[in-house]
């Protein structure tokens, strides 16, 4: 319980960074064992930050961190995402780090980029057993915090042509983790000429990337 506390005065501490006095925020990416790529899309989150900062005047920092999901560093972030295409293994300790810093105020964003499915819901099962990812309605917060997006999440690329859907895990009423599925907003935020995506794809995957930011300063 104290170190919820804690962890939730610093979170509130960077917020109110973010918001007034005009210091700069990173995004982090996690590192994760398993063997599956967490390094996937490199120029993502540059790209997001730079879009977020240019059209909702947030002030991150465009050279995002990498951190790893036991480690204590990651308390100096109130966003993390999480992405790849394959195995995602969490020991007991990273679990239960990543619990609290959820419950202490962060947000995690997952982005299967392919294949990540069938390892990433047992490895958040871990961190929270009480929980279960639900499909989150397309009347959410998160799909209109700064851009409407009224049937849901975008769908950017084919993977198994199935519609793109977004899931939450709630702790408390509030979307602790918000995971896209099928829907690749990662490769949508990438350079232009990584993917050859149309213009259009990547606003509106650029567009929904700003919500979840938005949300997750926000809630």
């Amino acid at each position: 319980m104290i170190r919820t506390l804690v962890v939730t005065m610093v979170f509130l501490l960077t917020a109110m960074s973010f918001n007034i006095d005009g210091s700069k925020v990173k995004i982090a990416l996690l590192k994760y064992s398993g063997g599956g790529d967490w390094y996937a899309n490199p120029t993502a989150l540059t790209n997001l930050s730079a879009f977020a900062n240019e059209e909702l005047h947030t002030n991150l920092d465009i050279d995002y961190a990498t951190v790893e999901v036991g480690s204590t560093e990651i308390y100096n972030y109130p966003m993390v995402h999480m992405t790849g295409h394959g195995n995602v293994v969490f020991s007991e300790l990273d679990a239960e780090n990543l619990r609290n810093y959820l419950i202490g105020g962060g947000f995690l964003h997952i982005d299967d980029n392919y294949g990540m499915d069938p390892y990433v819901r047992p490895a958040m099962k871990m961190v929270f057993p009480e929980l279960e990812f639900v499909e989150l309605p397309f009347e959410h917060e998160i799909y209109h915090a700064a851009y409407d997006f009224a049937n849901g999440l975008p769908k950017i690329h084919k993977h198994d042509d199935q519609p793109a859907q977004g899931f939450g895990l709630i702790w408390e009423g509030r979307v602790v983790c918000f995971y896209s599925y099928e829907s690749d907003l990662g490769d949508g935020w990438e350079d232009q000429e990584v993917h050859n995506d149309s213009p259009a794809k990547r606003l509106s995957a650029l567009r929904m990337g700003a919500n979840i930011i938005k949300y997750a300063f926000s809630y």
